[in-house]
């Protein structure tokens, strides 16, 4: 039997109004015009229209907050304190440990990193971070694999980093790869950029690397974000590395391309670390060692409902992927 437009208007209107009470703004409309029904039919006058505002108010609600992975490997590995797995690297000034909460910071006289106290050849890295809100244009914030100190020029890197902004937008969080390459000129990054579901300015957050033989994978909360997996020798970093932390001045390119610079009059620039795990095979450990599983049947790789919540973030945050930059040299990218 057909459905007349005040009957589907109704129906709509049943299923929009616990949707619509997420938004301050129509739900304020609502309430004030309660008692007139003229002025809440005008809303929802054609079915057609009521249709598409319920599609699009759904849509932004369901890409509020990822699918549960159904996992949690941050949960079955141990802390360690930052005593037990690093040391400082530069900028000893610009870091203070309180209760095996690491405060490092920028401001015009210098930065400040941190180094693992051993190289690996594999495994899975993560720490909990709260970023500075406000005006940090310019300011990279990182957690990080490298060699860069023993191959200079010649370097592998996993990376993540929070590329600095200005108050009205959200911050990027950047993944890259580096295989064998370095600042010299011949570089080749990997960048994926995603915004975040949350702020990370209000609360510490956890994110995490795993480094295999056969994948790398980046975590958010023990939300997969981006999988890069070993399709080649030549396009997957094989040689040991430490994993480092540090906060500095990248102004020539952090903020869309350099346009904003870092800013110190609003200095100092913080980055607050903490739960430190570092679960990986040492480079000079046996060579029986293997990675930890991120799946609860501890196989390689990511279960169906991990990669469900990775395609979803992809689908709803991923700003930039650099396979699918027109710009970009793809002859020296042959994973894309």
């Amino acid at each position: 039997k057909p459905i007349q437009h005040k009957n589907l208007n109704t129906l709509l209107l049943c299923f929009l109004l616990p949707v619509l009470k997420q938004s301050n703004l129509l739900f304020s409309f609502i309430t004030t015009n309660k008692n007139n029904p003229s002025q809440l039919s005008s809303l929802f006058m054609a079915p057609l229209f009521s249709l598409l505002l319920f599609s699009l108010i759904f849509s932004s609600s369901q890409a509020q907050r990822p699918p549960s992975p159904g996992y949690s490997p941050s949960s079955k590995f141990g802390s360690i304190t930052f005593a037990q797995g690093f040391k400082n690297l530069w900028g000893p000034k610009h870091q203070s440990l309180n209760h095996d909460s690491l405060t490092i910071w920028l401001d015009s006289s210098s930065g400040s990193g941190f180094k693992s106290l051993h190289p690996y050849r594999s495994g899975y890295f993560s720490t909990a971070v709260k970023l500075q809100p406000g005006y940090t244009a310019g300011v990279i914030t990182s957690y990080y694999l490298s060699n860069n100190q023993q191959h200079p020029g010649n370097h592998d890197e996993i990376d993540i980093e929070f590329l600095g902004t200005t108050p009205d937008k959200p911050y990027t969080l950047q993944t890259n790869v580096y295989v064998r390459g370095s600042g010299d000129g011949n570089i080749i990054g990997r960048e994926m950029k995603f915004h975040l579901w949350f702020d990370p300015t209000q609360n510490f957050h956890n994110y995490a690397i795993l480094w295999d033989p056969s994948e790398i994978i980046f975590f958010v909360d023990d939300v997969p974000i981006r999988s890069y997996p070993r399709k080649s020798d030549a396009t997957f970093p094989v040689r040991p590395m430490w994993v480092y932390g540090s906060i500095w001045d990248a102004s020539s390119w952090a903020t869309e391309n350099g346009k904003y610079k870092a800013d110190y009059k609003y200095q100092p620039f913080v980055g607050k670390y903490m739960d430190f795990k570092l679960i990986g095979c040492k480079s000079d450990g046996p060579t029986s060692c293997r990675s930890p599983s991120v799946t609860p049947s501890g196989t390689t790789g990511l279960t169906s409902q991990q990669s469900s919540a990775l395609a979803w973030v992809q689908n709803n945050y991923l700003v930039y992927d650099y396979c699918h930059d027109p710009k970009r040299d793809h002859t020296q990218t042959p994973e894309c």
